[in-house]
């Protein structure tokens, strides 16, 4: 009797998950460019899997597997053998997904202007439901400088007394990486300013992180310094959209053709709100295909609307990525809202430009230490 209630036991128990590890691979199909692989499975068994150091993919547990097999190196028959061991599939049917799921990954190779955080058809874990271990994005205001004519409250510049020098960011990268943080974005005040900027991008692609860039886009009209991020790796721009000024518009359409991917942050104001419409039929002749939106205190009123026209121009609305620092731009829209409480502190961090962390963004009464002085069991304690 007590074997077949082990047995039972056995057989109907839930899957304890892979432990928490972090695994790596070059890969080089046949008449094909090599690509690189990181994966870092979670606690929880869910995985992130980042694709040649330009998108991040998150996994449930199962799909985690098949990544964790194919940075292995097993063929589709020992994956199949072993996840069907585990899981109540058939092992036919286990096979059958490895290689639908390897397939799916190799064609994120030849997709261009690939989405900096993806989910590509694999079933998508509730963002921030588990144990991270460690956060998924560190957003580094580089600088709180502004361009010459910018207003002073686009920064908050009585934050900190000074800037930290390239090395200084560079060891904050390498920190990042070692506790398993697989995605950056470089912001400000505005972040082009620094000069350094094209070397940082190109030392945290080194790593293999997932590198992206909050800016005005100003500086990127100039097709020489626009090149020269490209080429150092940078993932992906948001950029800042000034919609009164033609420079702002001249910019983006110097950037848009460009193998990049590209979110448009638009704030809504009580000055621009009547033609704020009108900017999205712009941005969608553009080709722009991701959206990002702030409200003006007083406006969310208007939020529906607009996000409905977003939706029938194709433009596809994004929430947790970083927004342009203002005190009196705050975003406003109710899941925006959710998303930034339940991320903040946990799925993302924010280093100042002296090196002190905060949860998000704005949150100054909050900081959990300093990235370059304090041990990093101080600054993240999600667990």
């Amino acid at each position: 009797m007590s074997a077949l209630i082990d047995f039972i036991r056995e057989r109907f128990a839930p899957v304890k998950p892979l432990p928490a590890s972090l695994h790596h691979g070059l890969f080089a199909p046949p008449d094909k460019p090599p690509y690189r692989l990181h994966l870092r499975m979670q606690p929880d068994g869910s995985g992130i899997l980042i694709v040649n150091a330009a998108t991040v993919l998150h996994l449930n547990p199962s799909a985690a597997e098949y990544a964790y097999h194919m940075l292995r190196g097993s063929s589709p028959e020992e994956a199949g053998k072993a996840i069907a061991a585990r899981y109540r599939v058939s092992k036919r049917q286990a096979q059958q997904d490895f290689v639908d799921f390897v397939e799916r990954v190799e064609a994120l190779i030849e997709t261009p202007d690939l989405d900096p955080v993806s989910f590509l058809g694999f079933e998508r874990v509730t963002p921030y439901s588990g144990s991270l271990g460690a956060p998924l994005r560190l957003d580094c205001a580089l600088t709180y400088r502004l361009p010459p004519g910018a207003p002073a409250e686009d920064a908050p510049t009585k934050r900190v007394d000074r800037e930290l020098t390239t090395d200084e960011w560079k060891f904050i990268l390498d920190k990042a990486w070692a506790v398993g943080i697989p995605h950056v974005t470089f912001t400000g005040g505005e972040p082009t300013l620094r000069e350094d900027l094209p070397d940082l991008i190109a030392y945290a692609e080194s790593k293999g992180m997932v590198s992206g860039l909050l800016s005005d886009g100003l500086k990127l009209a100039e097709r020489e310094y626009l090149n020269l991020l490209l080429q150092t790796g940078l993932d992906h721009l948001l950029f800042i959209l000034q919609p009164e000024n033609p420079a702002s518009w001249k910019a983006l359409g110097v950037i848009m053709p460009e193998d990049i991917f590209v979110t448009v942050h638009l704030t809504v104001t009580h000055k621009n709100a009547a033609q704020a419409a009108a900017y999205l039929e712009r941005l969608a002749e553009l080709d722009v295909r991701s959206l990002s939106l702030t409200f003006e205190p007083g406006l969310d009123d208007s939020a529906p609307s607009l996000r409905d026209r977003a939706a029938a121009l194709g433009l596809r609305l994004t929430w947790d990525l970083p927004v342009p620092y203002s005190a009196s731009h705050p975003v406003l829209l109710e899941l925006a809202e959710v998303q930034t409480q339940s991320g903040a502190g946990k799925a993302w961090l924010y280093v100042e430009p002296d090196g002190d962390v905060l949860p998000s963004q704005g949150m100054a009464d909050q900081i959990l230490g300093n990235f370059l002085r304090d041990p990093w069991e101080k600054i993240y304690k999600q667990g």
